[in-house]
């Protein structure tokens, strides 16, 4: 059961990825003004903000059997609205109804991974499911641009959209004995939204999840610039991340996975922030091919300690009965911190350089204040 939710992670993000490199083009191409493009990219974010907090909701109300099966269906329907798409204007409705139909996916699937999996090995485990979303990251945007260029961005989409239908009829099957075991349970309460941020285990994962994608969203934006700046081809932006996949994927697998169990989460977090952190100024400063490389291998451990970290701190600070509205709340944090890490920059006007000194400071300020410790670490409950 576990290997197929890792299987659905893994598609979900994928579907996500598949979008970097071929959104922007493809909204031009439909003859979309630059403040449109903008808005067609971003929409997708803002709209899956509000399904992540639904599925939450819906997931510790009915289950997560039920709303994982809508998430996959819709989603796979929403992907062939996109053979659909004649001007710009329809194509922003069809960007929010992705969003909002994929939003539900993640956190139903989190939810359902976290309440099967033994609680000495939440760590591991969270390890296990980054990693399905670093292999999605390093090949998502490869799938899409290839194909695109040879296709069209319908078309990738209609593959991906088979995958989501054909995963929703298989969980149908696969995951509905396993559903009826974990739903029988006593009826859920209302739950008030300000005790996930009154307790501080929960609060932190929120931070943490907000700042990992909010510096995602500054790589995204300023990358490709600073590579070019230094005349590089922009062939190099690709390389680049690839190489900071492949660093996270390798901390997420190999046998030092082990250590997410054994360390407490808040000091993984706190270390794995401030490598990502140093990797921004390092960048910021590179002035050669080989000093970049580096400073984004640092950024893939950075990530590889940081993804596990927040996800078993969740796990940690929250009990099954309201461990769906948590993830939905927590990949709110993640939607959230992708709009604003791209777009923050923009509106305070920084450089290139600035900007990622400015981001680097940021992130070594937030794994500095993580470590303060509480007085009674408790339970959402």
């Amino acid at each position: 059961m576990k290997k197929f939710i890792y299987l659905i992670i893994f598609f979900s993000f994928f579907d996500l990825f598949t979008q970097l490199p071929i959104m922007s083009t493809y909204a031009e191409s439909l003859g979309a003004s630059a403040f449109l493009t903008g808005l067609a990219v971003g929409t997708y974010s803002l709209s899956n903000t509000f399904g992540n907090i639904i599925s939450g909701f819906s997931t510790d109300r009915k289950g997560p059997f039920s709303i994982l099966i809508l998430g996959l269906l819709t989603t796979g329907i929403s992907l062939l609205f996109y053979n659909l798409v004649d001007e710009p204007i329809v194509l922003l409705i069809v960007r929010f109804i992705h969003g909002l139909v994929a939003g539900l996916i993640v956190p139903a699937a989190f939810t359902f991974l976290a309440n099967a999996t033994e609680q000495e090995k939440r760590g591991k485990g969270s390890a296990i499911s980054g990693a399905f979303v670093g292999i999605a990251a390093i090949i998502g945007p490869a799938f899409s641009g290839i194909l695109a260029s040879h296709t069209s961005v319908p078309f990738v989409f209609n593959i991906t959209a088979g995958f989501m239908i054909l995963l929703a009829i298989l969980a149908f099957f696969l995951l509905k004995s396993n559903q009826v075991k974990k739903e029988k349970s006593k009826p859920s309460t209302y739950i008030p939204i300000r005790l996930f941020f009154n307790n501080t285990g929960t609060l932190k994962a929120f931070s943490g999840a907000f700042f990992l994608m909010f510096s995602q969203g500054v790589i995204a934006y300023l990358l490709p610039l600073k590579v070019q700046s230094l005349g590089f081809d922009s062939r190099l932006s690709g390389t680049l991340m690839s190489t900071f996949g492949i660093i996270a994927v390798l901390v997420f697998i190999l046998p030092t996975n082990r250590i997410f169990d054994k360390i407490a989460p808040i000091k993984t977090l706190s270390f794995g922030i401030g490598l990502m952190g140093l990797s921004q100024l390092l960048i910021g400063l590179a002035d050669t091919g080989t000093l970049l490389y580096i400073a984004m291998a640092c950024y893939g451990i950075g990530f590889g300690f940081l993804f596990p970290s927040v996800n078993s701190l969740l796990i940690d600070s929250t009990t099954t009965e309201i461990r769906g509205k948590a993830y939905g709340y927590f990949y709110a944090f993640f939607s959230l911190g992708v709009v604003l890490g791209s777009s923050l920059l923009g509106w305070l006007s920084l450089g290139i350089v600035s900007g990622f000194v400015f981001t680097g400071i940021v992130l070594f300020i937030f794994g500095s204040i993580i470590l303060i410790p509480h007085k009674k670490p408790s339970h959402a409950k």
